[in-house]
């Protein structure tokens, strides 16, 4: 489209949306286009912070009508949420929040941050389980499943979704839940942005008080690995896991002697109402070695999500899959690939599923890994964007050595990969399902920056 008659349907979509409407000449513009990542660093043509569901249809509308390719963000975490010379509609201030405390309920925004809904539940002794980081948007954070400091416990974030409110392709707004559109309901709860775009989700609210949790630093041998593994998963449901193995950075509270040596830095998060059980769940680990640090302690849920810097933009690259068992051997491998990495932290996570999550059925959701027992992920932080093609070789060696028959991928954690890597988020079965979806809500493929499943042909 030629430059000035798109700068004359930018002034008329300023007059159209009560949102603020941003350009590369806006003195907004640069704070606007920045994401979480550090990968990414690109230059919208047009970035629309919506105000309501009114504006998300008429940005979508402005979208089909220039042909711009059309970006979806909410917490600014995805890698896809902002596009050279593309729409960009920012969700971040689609944030109210409504809790039913006696019907324990919430209708949320989905620029909503993860730690603003878990302390604002908190005053009324309710919560609801998201991923690991407490800046990130429930929208997206939400479609893909939500694999967070709950799950054994209570399930996948969208295994507390009961109903989402949806602008599809063509404008219209609809309400999405079990007797209304069924298959849109399905697909958004785990196929991520594909079908449109949430303006509002509705949780199920969980009772939780404190928490027994914290991070516990352990020297990482194979065999505590190993040990750790087996006893995450031999753990009552409600104590969740979450295992970073990786060289200690210099941290004040970890012995100078173990800065850059492996170590486990594991988050812990026991959610019951009896703080002593919580306790005896969190012994074994303890026993496990003599920690290095430990800082598990009864605490708001909130806090396990800690401090972080909102100007901090790290440059990652992760790769995830799922595997069902873990012993001695898969220790060593882990151990010898962070020996081989060159990124300056490189880390295998290894998350033990299992508990609530596993009690849904696979073709429940468009989240179809009901059944394995471990997430993986391989994942670097290193300082120069230059880097990015090696850390990826390393993350793909990885976790194909550590691959056990069809290793999956976590569509949350899918970094700018193609279609081969998005059909591994799903089993043939889903991924079928969700492209015939596809086709009946966004024909066109407008939602097209995202770990993109094309329409059905």
């Amino acid at each position: 489209m030629p430059t000035d008659e798109l700068a004359d349907r930018v002034s008329r979509l300023r007059t159209e949306v009560t949102g603020q409407v941003i350009t590369r000449d806006d003195a907004d513009y640069e704070r606007a286009r920045r994401v979480f990542n550090g990968n990414v660093d690109r230059w919208p043509a047009v970035i629309v912070r919506a105000a309501d569901a009114a504006d998300v249809a008429r940005v979508i509308g402005f979208g089909r009508e220039t042909g711009l390719p059309l970006a979806v963000r909410s917490g600014g975490h995805s890698t896809y949420g902002v596009w050279d010379d593309g729409l960009v509609l920012d969700l971040s201030a689609l944030s109210a929040l409504d809790i039913d405390v006696a019907g324990r309920t919430a209708w949320a925004g989905p620029g909503m941050t993860a730690v603003e809904f878990t302390k604002a539940t908190a005053e009324h002794g309710l919560a609801l389980g998201f991923g690991d980081t407490g800046s990130v948007g429930l929208g997206g954070l939400t479609v893909g499943g939500g694999v967070g400091y709950l799950v054994r416990r209570y399930g996948l974030t969208i295994d507390n979704l009961l109903a989402a409110d949806v602008v599809t392709a063509d404008g219209e707004l609809v309400r999405a839940d079990a007797d209304n559109h069924p298959d849109l309901f399905w697909a958004i709860r785990g196929g991520g942005g594909n079908f449109g775009v949430v303006t509002r989700l509705q949780y199920r609210l969980d009772p939780v008080r404190n928490v027994y949790g914290g991070m516990l630093v352990l020297p990482a041998t194979a065999e505590v690995i190993a040990s750790f593994v087996e006893a995450a998963k031999a753990a009552p449901d409600e104590l969740s896991t979450i295992a970073n193995v990786m060289p200690s950075p210099p941290m004040p509270f970890v012995p100078e002697q173990f800065h850059g040596e492996p170590v486990i830095m594991a988050e812990l998060v026991y959610c019951g109402d009896d703080i002593e059980a919580g306790k005896r769940a969190v012994a074994p680990f303890r026993e496990l070695i003599t920690p290095l640090a430990d800082m598990v302690k009864a605490m708001p849920l909130a806090d396990i999500y800690g401090p972080e810097d909102p100007d901090r933009r790290p440059i990652t690259f992760a790769r995830s899959l799922f595997i069902d068992d873990f012993d001695l051997a898969a220790a060593e491998q882990v151990l010898d690939f962070l020996g081989k990495a060159t990124a300056a932290w490189p880390a295998a996570q290894l998350r033990v599923l299992g508990g609530a999550m596993a009690r849904v059925p696979v073709d429940a959701t468009a989240f179809a890994h009901r059944n394995r027992e471990i997430m993986v992920v391989a994942a670097a932080v290193y300082d120069d964007v230059a880097e990015t093609p090696v850390h990826w070789q390393w993350a793909t060696e990885f976790t194909e050595a550590m691959r056990q028959g069809e290793g999956g991928a976590y569509a949350n954690f899918l970094y700018m990969d193609g279609e081969e890597r998005v059909h591994e988020a799903y089993p043939e079965a889903t991924y079928r399902r969700l492209a015939d979806i596809k086709r009946r809500y966004d024909p066109d493929n407008l939602f097209r920056l995202n770990a993109n499943i094309p329409p059905s042909q």
